[in-house]
C-alpha cells in the first residue's frame, strides 16, 4: 500500500522537526522545548520502541544490522563507504516508522522530534515553520565523537580498542564519522531551503536564545 505525501502531511500538521548534523544542540533544544511548551518529546531514535519489535532484514536490513552482522569488530573495522551506505539506508528505513509513530501520536497534541528522516522526505511531509535545521563544523562532529559521557560510544571505544591495530581501527572509525558529517551533506542541509541555524559559537551557552529563535520559527510563542 502507498500512502501519498500530501494526505501524511495532512496528519502530521502538529509536529515539528529538527534536523541536521551532529553536536548542533538538536537533543537539547527538542528536550527544552518540549518543557518549556509541553510538547510530546520524540527524542533520537525514538522510532525504535517499535522498529525493534517489527523490523525484518527482507525489508530493513539496514535497521537489522546489529542482529546479523558478524561480530563488534566487522562494525568498527567497515569502509568509511560501506559505513555512509548504511547511515543512509537505515534513515530512509527508519523514515517510515518515525512517520507512522508520528501519526500516531500527534492528532490531539504538539510533538517536537529529533529527527533523522532525509531532506526530500521532509519537503514533502511538513511546511516550512515546522522544520528547523541545525548545524555544527564538522570537526566538532568528528573531535568531540567519544567525548560525551554516553554508554553506547564508550563500548563502541571498548570494541575498537580490541582490534588487532586499535589505532589504525579507530583512525578508520573515524573517517566513517567524517565522511558522514562531510561537506557533501552539510551543503545538502544548509542549501535545503528550510530554516537553519548553524553553531559558531562553542563556548559561550546559548541555549536560551537559541530556544527563542526555534520557538518564534515554530510558532509556539502564542501556544
Amino acid at each position: 500500500m502507498k500512502i501519498d505525501n500530501n494526505i501524511i502531511k495532512h496528519y502530521l500538521k502538529n509536529v515539528m522537526f529538527i534536523t541536521g548534523t551532529a553536536y548542533a544542540g538538536k537533543s537539547t533544544m527538542v528536550a527544552m522545548l518540549a518543557d518549556k511548551y509541553g510538547l510530546i518529546q520524540c527524542g533520537e531514535n525514538y522510532h525504535a520502541r517499535v522498529a525493534d519489535d517489527v523490523k525484518v532484514p527482507e525489508y530493513q536490513p539496514n535497521l537489522c544490522y546489529f542482529e546479523t552482522m558478524k561480530d563488534w569488530q566487522e562494525f568498527v573495522n567497515r569502509t568509511p563507504e560501506e559505513y555512509e551506505k548504511w547511515i543512509i539506508g537505515g534513515a530512509q528505513e527508519a523514515a517510515e516508522f518515525e512517520v507512522a509513530e508520528l501519526i500516531r501520536i500527534s492528532q490531539k497534541q504538539k510533538v517536537i522530534v529529533d529527527t533523522n528522516i532525509p531532506l526530500a522526505i521532509l519537503r514533502e511531509i511538513a511546511d516550512y515553520h515546522q522544520v528547523a535545521v541545525m548545524l555544527s563544523p564538522q570537526a566538532m562532529s568528528v573531535e568531540k565523537f567519544f567525548d560525551r559521557e554516553d554508554p553506547d560510544k564508550a563500548f563502541l571505544k571498548a570494541q575498537i580498542m580490541k582490534a588487532e591495530d586499535p589505532k589504525k581501527t579507530m583512525e578508520n572509525y573515524k573517517a566513517c564519522i567524517a565522511i558522514v558529517n562531510g561537506k557533501k551533506y552539510y551543503d545538502e542541509y544548509a542549501k535545503s531551503g528550510f530554516f537553519t541555524l548553524v553553531r559558531t559559537d562553542t563556548v559561550r551557552d546559548t541555549k536560551s536564545e537559541t530556544l527563542e529563535i526555534l520557538a518564534t520559527h515554530f510558532k509556539l510563542n502564542g501556544f
